[in-house]
């Protein structure tokens, strides 16, 4: 089977199957038809995102087309993707880039002139390829991963003894971990923490299990700093060497098995950067600019700081996804 031809035939959420997803004028020419790629769907991060997308085009009646990459190494297969949207004959593409500068000076090459939107990831363009760029939602990573810091600096600041750390941080491709290490790293100068080691991997689980593995090896360790795949691997992987209460796990981002570890305390702190309503944003933002209306060019949700203690319940249904909710490639207009 073909590439194209086993793209598009997915299932729909009724389980229905659909097939010639990509020939052009198969529905109404003023149905508004937008393009979703992502990274990948590995994780509720990004099911996350897919929620927030998926609602807000069956709110606003427009059809959702979703594709994802599969992991952040997975570059060729991204621009793959792009194609397929141009055959589908977007209006609209989002893109949460597997790579920050991997369009630099190619983006037009694949989208021509269908308008693009920067979601999540940041999409680093030259001059030229930034004018089909009509939109970004995102937070700047850096500041997820120094409030994470910051937190931790406030609890072992300078002379209260040497805390040791081992990072986890995810794969090195990916475009929120190298600022995450920026600001996780700026927010604990003055303190007495100590990073013993950094350990890198996509974010499969158990990759990251392994890591986890290989972290709680280390002599006198106090706590794992990582991604929320990582540290939803330590939860387990701690309890099973019954270590739970000896080191302390903290998370740059959340999840939904991360916010069940706060809740039962077993994570002390994770940042949010309210991924389903970064979602809702993208789509927003697409379809004003295809009517013709007003918005903002760069939408960034506040970053919340979540404890066992903080846990406010609006702030949550902004960032995670229902709990029964599965990933959902195509939302389709019915009455069209």
């Amino acid at each position: 089977m073909s590439l194209i031809s086993s793209v598009t035939k997915l299932l729909l959420p009724t389980g229905l199957l659909i097939s010639g997803l990509f020939s052009v004028g198969a529905q109404a020419e003023d149905q508004l038809k937008i393009c979703a790629i992502y990274p990948h769907l590995k994780d509720s991060y990004w099911l996350s995102v897919n929620y927030g997308m998926v609602d807000e085009s069956r709110i606003n009646n427009v059809d959702l087309r979703v594709l994802e990459a599969g992991g952040y190494l997975n570059l060729e297969k991204q621009k793959e993707h792009l194609q397929l949207c141009v055959r589908w004959d977007a209006d609209a593409i989002i893109l949460g880039t597997v790579a920050p500068d991997l369009y630099y000076d190619s983006l037009r090459q694949y989208t021509g002139s269908i308008p693009v939107f920067a979601t999540v990831n940041q999409l680093v363009l030259d001059d030229f390829n930034r004018t089909v760029l009509k939109g970004e939602v995102g937070v700047d990573w850096y500041w997820m991963g120094f409030y994470t810091g910051e937190y931790l600096s406030q609890k072992h600041p300078k002379g209260s003894g040497e805390t040791n750390i081992v990072l986890l941080p995810g794969p090195k491709s990916s475009g929120g971990t190298k600022p995450v290490i920026r600001g996780f790293y700026s927010a604990i100068k003055d303190s007495d923490l100590q990073i013993v080691d950094t350990l890198w991997a996509d974010n499969d689980k158990e990759l990251q299990r392994n890591l986890v593995q290989q972290a709680i090896e280390h002599d006198d360790l106090d706590y794992i700093v990582g991604s929320a795949v990582a540290i939803e691997a330590a939860i387990s992987e701690l309890r099973s060497v019954n270590k739970s209460d000896q080191i302390g796990l903290v998370s740059t981002y959340l999840s939904h098995g991360v916010y069940r570890g706060l809740l039962r305390s077993r994570v002390e702190f994770a940042p949010t950067d309210k991924m389903v309503e970064q979602g809702r944003l993208s789509v927003r933002q697409a379809i004003a600019y295809l009517n013709g209306e007003p918005y903002k060019h760069n939408e960034a949700p506040i970053i919340e700081a979540l404890t066992p203690n903080k846990l406010n319940r609006q702030v949550i249904a902004q960032s995670l996804s229902p709990s029964e909710y599965r990933p959902t490639f195509y939302v389709y207009n019915e009455n069209n």
